[in-house]
């Protein structure tokens, strides 16, 4: 069939037309793509081509409050792969396995991805002898690179304070956790473009971006006050065997922490080696229990400040019980302490005593004063795991109730509630919030960025009422239940707790929680320790025979690692016969004649050495305070003022 010319005009239009509509419609998607998509899809393609070589920064150091190091970073090897390079991944795979102890199919699996590098299953952080087995191998593709692992040089020390770290030195637990933003650090990375294999594109440019380093982290924590904890819980666990220890020490004044430890404790270098229960249970912060006795310091702080008392004046009797509401709340000595004054209600521990302090406030003002003192909710100390305590309800509170709270029983508190409290109840009344980050100091100029003061959390009681807190508690240690902690030429204040442990909702018979919490010097406190000792075996179970010499022995060693002097105008000790020991200043005897020594009759052992007539040398040297039949050694010499020769 012959077709018109009309027709053919008509098809070569319409063709053109439709050639025109296509043609326009690429042009606008053409433009579309470049102009509206142009910057999304260039910025998808670089994340496809985009490589990037992680740098670690260095974790920050943490330190003492005198610059000793507790934690930092060593450099140890890692095994990375890079796919590209490696000529025989099965071999390379057969190799390695055994090295790193890892499956040979794992490995083979990693290092054949299409990947520009990667980490060898196993070879995270291994040992300077298996990084050196594998350089020997001479593996193409196998590289053996620097990386970095969290150090803690001194083991077990202060180990539920620090925490410790993951593989990727992340901070799981502690201090580690608490301030893991500002120790880790920021990566830093090298940045270019490569293949799909993993080759980098020719003639395209890197971007370095240097890591930063974590920041040092200051503590309040001193090395030397820990140590004494430290050595002290360890002797706890030698002799009593208990379920559980812990020991803190504070510095009133501020809320610091200079010292805080458990039993059990761990090795954060090897926590996996330890039961999560213990590395995860911070026992200061974390247990709650029933104080008993420490907890008379509130009721007393109490009633001091609201005027229901005067310690000397006022006097109360004790038949060995007192009835409340049909019960009777009976006191820990069969037959009572009789009339006693207030003062020894305190001095004696006495129960009747302090719940007839209880029933004077009434429930409204001594729970009031329990939460004034923080009790019932978390001090806010900067570590994680922080319980709350519980305490009745108010609305709940009976006779009974009050009367039970007086003295420390029915109500349950942290360690770190309880120094904080009485803290507060010594130093003229201020609540601290507890903390243990002291500063943060650059690590690359070592200037301080910031540093954190002592916070204030409410004034509980008066200056005033404070120094009579003070002086009851200095009474306690020297002619009460605190004997044992008294030490002689310091003034030490301080209360004994026994409470019984609370097993299936019934109190145990035979397990208790001692306690002691002890403060010098009294007149001016530097230091507050609180140890608590649960279930000690082998013993009569209170705080003044068990925990009140533990703190005896921390107060004495910090006291004189702090350079306290000692005061010459303590509350003289009242000495049991046969129970207490007894204290002497050694005098100065250099310089006196053989015969003016034997005229002056002393009651100590002498033990004489060298020839002559005079004294030119004594140990222990004069002003020393040794416990009574201490021998002192002298040594004489022709003439006074002569020097000790070498050998005598």
């Amino acid at each position: 069939m012959r077709v018109s010319s009309v027709t053919v005009r008509r098809r070569i239009l319409i063709a053109l037309l439709v050639g025109v509509i296509l043609y326009s419609l690429l042009i606008i998607r053409l433009g579309y793509v470049q102009l509206v998509q142009g910057q999304w899809l260039k910025e998808h393609a670089e994340e496809l081509w985009s490589r990037d070589l992680p740098f670690e920064p260095k974790r920050g150091k943490i330190l003492d409050r005198n610059g000793e190091v507790l934690a930092y970073n060593i450099s140890v090897p890692s095994v990375m792969a890079v796919p590209a390079q490696i000529q025989d991944p099965a071999a390379t795979a057969k190799n390695l396995a055994p090295i790193l102890e890892r499956s040979q199919e794992d490995i083979y699996k990693k290092i054949t991805e299409r990947q520009l590098m990667v980490r060898v299953p196993g070879g995270r952080k291994i040992s300077d002898e298996k990084a050196r087995q594998i350089m020997k191998l001479n593996l193409p593709g196998i590289l053996i690179m620097e990386d970095s692992k969290r150090y803690y040089p001194r083991g077990a020390f202060a180990s539920h304070v620090l925490g410790f770290t993951g593989i990727d030195n992340q901070g799981l637990t502690g201090i580690e956790m608490v301030y893991d933003d500002k120790l880790k650090g920021q990566r830093g990375y090298i940045s270019f473009y490569a293949e799909a294999g993993g080759e980098r594109m020719p003639g395209q440019p890197e971007q370095f971006q240097p890591p930063r380093d974590g920041l040092n982290l200051e503590l309040t924590l001193d090395v030397n006050i820990q140590a004494v904890l430290e050595r002290e819980l360890d002797q706890v666990e030698l002799v009593y065997q208990p379920d559980d220890a812990l020991a803190i020490a504070m510095d009133p004044d501020s809320g610091a922490i200079l010292g805080m430890a458990s039993r059990p404790d761990f090795d954060p270098m090897h926590y996996q080696d330890y039961p999560s229960e213990v590395y995860n249970r911070n026992l200061p912060i974390w247990k709650t229990y029933e104080p008993g006795s420490t907890f008379k310091i509130i009721t007393l702080a109490a009633a001091l400040e609201e005027n229901k008392v005067d310690l000397e004046r006022d006097h109360f009797h004790d038949p060995g019980f007192i009835k409340v509401a049909g019960a009777n709340i009976r006191c820990w000595k069969r037959g009572g302490h009789g009339s006693q004054s207030y003062l020894e209600v305190v001095e004696n521990s006495c129960n009747p005593g302090f719940v007839s302090l209880g029933q004077k406030l009434g429930k409204e003002e001594l729970f009031d004063y329990i939460h004034q003192f923080g009790f019932g909710q978390k001090t806010g100390i900067d570590l994680i795991g922080e319980e709350n305590g519980v305490l009745f309800k108010l609305n709940r509170v009976g006779p009974v109730e009050l009367a039970t709270t007086s003295f420390g029983q029915g109500v349950s508190v942290t360690p770190i509630q309880q120094i904080t409290a009485v803290s507060a109840a010594i130093n003229g009344g201020k609540l601290y919030r507890p903390y243990l980050a002291k500063k943060w100091v650059s690590p690359v100029t070592g200037e301080t960025v910031e540093v954190r003061e002592p916070e204030v959390v409410r004034q509980v009681i008066s200056p005033e009422t404070s120094e009579k807190v003070r002086y009851a508690l200095e009474s306690v240690v020297a002619r009460g239940t605190g004997r044992n902690a008294y030490i002689d030429g310091y003034r030490v204040g301080g209360k004994t707790g026994t409470a019984q442990v609370v097993e299936n909702g019934a109190y145990s018979r035979s397990k208790h929680i001692v306690s002691f919490i002890g403060f010098a010097p009294a007149d001016d406190p530097e230091i507050v320790v609180y140890v608590a000792v649960n279930n000690p075996k082998g013993t009569v179970q209170f705080g003044g025979t068990v925990a009140a010499p533990v703190v005896q022995n921390i107060l004495e060693s910090s006291l004189r690692y702090l350079d306290v002097k000692p005061r010459d105008n303590q509350i003289p000790k009242e000495y049991r016969y046969g129970m207490d020991k007894k204290w002497m200043t050694i005098p100065d005897l250099t310089g006196m004649n053989v015969q003016e020594l034997q005229r002056k009759h002393y009651t100590f052992p002498i033990q004489v050495s060298g020839k002559g007539k005079y004294v030119i040398h004594q140990a222990p040297e004069p002003g020393t305070r040794v416990e009574e039949g201490v021998t002192i050694r002298l040594y004489l010499g022709d003439q006074p003022g002569d020097k000790l020769q070498k050998g005598d």
